[in-house]
C-alpha cells in the first residue's frame, strides 16, 4: 500500500511540473493565436503588399495608407541607438567585473548596475523627456522635443544591466584553467581577456547581444514618451518617430472603435513586432549551440 501511495504521489508531482513547463508554451500559442485570428481580417481589406511596401502609416487620417514600413524604421532606429550603446559598455562593464575589479569593488557596482533594471520603464520615459532631451538640445543643432536620439539612448542606458549580466555570466563560466595556462604562458591580463576569455564566451556574450536587441525593439514606455507619434519614414535621429510598439499603445488608449480596420492595425503590427523578436530569439539560440564550448 505504501509503495502504491509513493507511485501515487510521483505522478502527481510529475503532472504538477509539467503543467508548469507547458504554462510558458500554452501562453506563447495563446498569443500567436490572438494576433492571427485578429489580423486575418485587416489582411482581408489590405494586401500584404501594401502594407510591407507603402511608405507612408496613416491608418487614422482621412486619407488612409496602411505602409508599415515607418513603424519598423522607426522601431529599428532606436533600437540601434540603444544598442550602440548598451553592447560596448556593457560588455566592458562585464570584463571589469569578472577580471579586474576588486571584490568590495565588485559587491558594490554590481548591484548598482542591477538597480538600472530594476527602474520603471515609465521613469525612464520621463527621464529622457526632461533631463535627457534638454542635454543634447546644448550640442546637437535642431534636435526636436520628440526625438529617436534621446529614447535610444536611455533605451541603451536601461538594457546595459541585461548585456553585463549575461555576458558576466558567460565569462564566470569558462575554467579558471584556461585563465591560469594563458598566465603561464606569458599572457598579459589584457591578452588574457581578449585572446582566451571573450573567444571562449563568445556564444553567451552574443546572445546577450541578440536577447537585449530583443529587448530594445519590445520596449514600449521609453519611445511612447520620448519618441513622440510621428510615423514618418526617416533614419535622422534627431526628428520626431513612431514605433510599433508606441502605435499599438497609442490605438489602445480607446478612442478607435473596436472591431474596426483601424483597431485591427494593432494586430497586425503586433504580429509584425512579434515575428521580429521570435526571430531575434531563435537566432540567439542557434549562435549559443554553434559556438557553445563544452568544457570538462
Amino acid at each position: 500500500m505504501a509503495a502504491q501511495w509513493r507511485e501515487l504521489g510521483e505522478l502527481v508531482i510529475q503532472a504538477i511540473l509539467f503543467f508548469a513547463a507547458m504554462v510558458s508554451v500554452f501562453t506563447t500559442i495563446g498569443i500567436v493565436a490572438v494576433l492571427v485570428v485578429e489580423a486575418i481580417p485587416f489582411f482581408y481589406q489590405v494586401s500584404l503588399v501594401e502594407f510591407l511596401t507603402d511608405p507612408q502609416w496613416t491608418p487614422l487620417f482621412a486619407q488612409k495608407h496602411f505602409g508599415v514600413l515607418p513603424l519598423v524604421t522607426g522601431t529599428f532606429l532606436t533600437s540601434a541607438i540603444a544598442l550602440a550603446l548598451a553592447i560596448p559598455v556593457g560588455l566592458l562593464s562585464a570584463v571589469y567585473l569578472s577580471e579586474y575589479a576588486p571584490a568590495r569593488v565588485r559587491a558594490i557596482l554590481k548591484p548598482a548596475l542591477e538597480i538600472l533594471a530594476g527602474i520603471p520603464t515609465v521613469v525612464y520615459g520621463y527621464f529622457a523627456l526632461l533631463f535627457v532631451t534638454p542635454l543634447l538640445k546644448r550640442v546637437v543643432p535642431n534636435l526636436e522635443t520628440f526625438n529617436a536620439l534621446s529614447a535610444g539612448l536611455t533605451m541603451g542606458v536601461m538594457i546595459i544591466p541585461l548585456v553585463s549580466s549575461l555576458s558576466e555570466d558567460a565569462l564566470y563560466a569558462v575554467p579558471s584553467s584556461l585563465r591560469e595556462a594563458a598566465y603561464a604562458l606569458g599572457a598579459t591580463r589584457l591578452e588574457v581577456v581578449v585572446r582566451v576569455m571573450i573567444p571562449a564566451a563568445l556564444s553567451g556574450i552574443v546572445a546577450s547581444f541578440i536577447l537585449a536587441g530583443s529587448r530594445a525593439i519590445g520596449e514600449t514606455m521609453i519611445v511612447a514618451i520620448a519618441a513622440g507619434q510621428r510615423p514618418i519614414l526617416t533614419l535622422d535621429p534627431r526628428r520626431a518617430i513612431e514605433t510599433m510598439t508606441a502605435y499599438i499603445v497609442q490605438v489602445s488608449l480607446g478612442d478607435t472603435p473596436h472591431g474596426t480596420l483601424e483597431f485591427r492595425t494593432i494586430f497586425a503590427v503586433g504580429l509584425v513586432l512579434f515575428l521580429f523578436t521570435l526571430a531575434l530569439n531563435l537566432l540567439a539560440m542557434r549562435i549559443i549551440e554553434r559556438y557553445r564550448e563544452i568544457y570538462r
